[in-house]
């Protein structure tokens, strides 16, 4: 089954028999059987015929719609799960303090792990010299997360081991056309800024749609607690998978696919260009279709959750969601 994203502006998605039509100016676009469609992301000026509406709905594919710069403005999406009981263990769960803290530990953990990998990847075929210092002060705040008992101080480690991070991060950055300072967001000030936000969103979408799915509360989470308006949880699943985002950043830049002149800088931002953002959605798709090998090039590494890794981001993300609901269920420990 396919995503389909739409950002052709002025196009109309509409149902003809089983069928989803996209077309522009009366010529169609894309024509595609309800059955390979999963999902679609809508960018910007698209219409949706209520016939088309309502085919989606019944078929249970969610529709997400995006601003152009990559921002959600919400979802189109059939009758939430009935699963009350989930839900019911997920308030309770989130009011034990033992149970969040271990949770919010775990989840920064894998981040952090999942960072020093992907630092380890590049440096095979760039060398480790320059990134030793920041290695072990990665390897260190995973150990002192060990000692945390409070979110607060979770969240502090998190903060500092990210700032390492993106020191490695810029220094992995090979096109010298492209300058990243710090990691800013809201708005994106930057090319590099911009495709990391960019990146994070839809993934962030993506593990929304199965929380939903599977009956979280998806406004509920652990390391990021409750915010009014803010999907706390899917914010919680995303980490382990930021560092997914930030390698495709670095293949889409080092090896050119986008450059410079893909950008466009707004009042509002720093944003892909039309044609460019098409293409960034067929390298996208191609990473969620991608196996997870777990190949880190981490000469320490004993992570024996690595070999369960050999399968699609979409069914890994999946995967993660499926175990958080047995751990907050059974209240097991996360990823065991």
């Amino acid at each position: 089954m396919s995503t389909i994203y739409i950002s052709e502006q002025g196009a109309v998605i509409s149902k003809t028999s089983r069928r989803i039509v996209i077309s522009k100016d009366s010529a169609i676009i894309l024509e595609v059987p309800i059955f390979k469609v999963e999902r679609i992301f809508i960018f910007g000026n698209v219409q949706l015929t209520t016939q088309a509406m309502n085919f989606l709905l019944e078929s249970n594919i969610d529709v997400s719609f995006f601003t152009m710069g990559g921002k959600c403005h919400g979802r189109l999406a059939a009758i939430d799960s009935k699963n009350i009981f989930l839900r019911l263990a997920q308030y309770e769960r989130y009011l034990d303090k033992e149970f969040q803290v271990n949770l919010a530990k775990k989840i920064v953990d894998i981040k952090l792990g999942n960072e020093i990998d992907l630092i380890y990847a590049f440096t095979k075929n760039y060398g480790i010299s320059r990134f030793k210092e920041i290695l072990i002060a990665i390897k260190k705040c995973r150990e002192l997360l060990k000692n945390k008992s409070t979110i607060n101080s979770v969240m502090g480690i998190e903060g500092i081991a990210a700032s390492y991070f993106f020191k490695a991060f810029k220094m992995m950055i090979r096109n010298e056309n492209l300058v990243f300072s710090v990691r800013q967001k809201n708005p994106s000030v930057d090319p590099i800024n911009s495709l990391l936000s960019f990146g994070y969103t839809l993934v962030t979408n993506e593990i929304l749609s199965v929380l939903i799915g599977q009956g979280f509360d998806p406004y509920i989470g652990f390391l990021h607690g409750i915010n009014y308006g803010r999907p706390s949880l899917a914010l919680d699943v995303v980490e382990e998978f930021r560092s997914a985002i930030d390698g495709f950043t670095l293949k889409l830049l080092n090896k050119s696919i986008l450059t410079e002149n893909d950008f466009i800088t707004t009042s509002d931002g720093t944003f892909l260009k039309p044609e460019a953002m098409k293409k960034y959605f067929i390298f996208y798709d191609k990473l969620m279709y991608a196996t997870n090998s777990g190949d880190t090039g981490d000469p320490s590494s004993n992570d024996a959750t690595l070999s369960a890794k050999i399968k699609s981001n979409r069914l890994y993300i999946k995967e993660k969601v499926n175990m958080l609901r047995k751990s907050i269920i059974y209240k097991t420990e996360y990823g065991n």
